[in-house]
């Protein structure tokens, strides 16, 4: 890629990266918890997109062996708090964060999505700041490291519940989950033969 193809490449990522975080945070200020499970899943999806297209992407190289400064994180305890309130009954779920080294992670949605925030938006920071490359670069290692993995898990998570609203199960160990995902969702339970 040229340098005119790393900005290009640059800005759109940038754009779903900035569509996703203006969602969470709206998902988050309304507080609908059956509308949220949905958007969520849509939000996800979308910007696991552009992370594929960070990783299928040659390796990115900043110019600097430092990061550069681009001030403060955002603060993001109120959207981790609003999300984990309205995900209330479904926050905490477990996945396997490796699958070639089997072990059960317990987690939570509204962790996860906080973390997945942060990362993104300090790629963000530097590309606003006129730093394509860390910003590429960035994206990218966050990608590979930590939140493509936590996308991915979220994921699952919230497709499950769909999963449990739409087509409930015989098994009694599942039956709280299905309630409560019935419950999140605004469906009535229906009742399998």
């Amino acid at each position: 890629m040229t340098q005119t193809d790393d900005r290009v490449f640059g800005e759109q990522i940038a754009d779903s990266v900035e569509s996703f975080l203006l969602a969470l945070r709206a998902i988050a200020r309304e507080g609908n918890g059956a509308q949220a499970v949905s958007l969520l899943l849509l939000e996800i999806s979308q910007v696991l997109l552009a992370g594929a297209r960070m990783g299928a992407q040659h390796d990115f190289t900043p110019r600097e062996e430092y990061q550069p400064d681009v001030g403060p994180e955002a603060d993001i305890d109120d959207l981790r708090l609003r999300l984990a309130d309205m995900l209330e009954g479904v926050d905490a779920y477990t996945f396997v964060f490796d699958p070639y080294v089997p072990e059960v992670v317990e987690s939570r949605l509204s962790d996860d999505l906080a973390s997945i925030a942060i990362d993104l938006e300090n790629g963000l920071r530097h590309f606003r700041a006129g730093d394509v490359d860390e910003a590429l670069w960035w994206w990218q290692f966050s990608y590979v490291n930590n939140w493509g993995n936590l996308a991915g898990a979220a994921l699952n998570a919230l497709l499950t519940v769909v999963a449990h609203d739409r087509f409930d199960t015989d098994f009694e160990a599942d039956a709280d989950a299905v309630a409560v995902a019935d419950e999140m969702l605004g469906s009535t339970p229906t009742v399998q033969p």
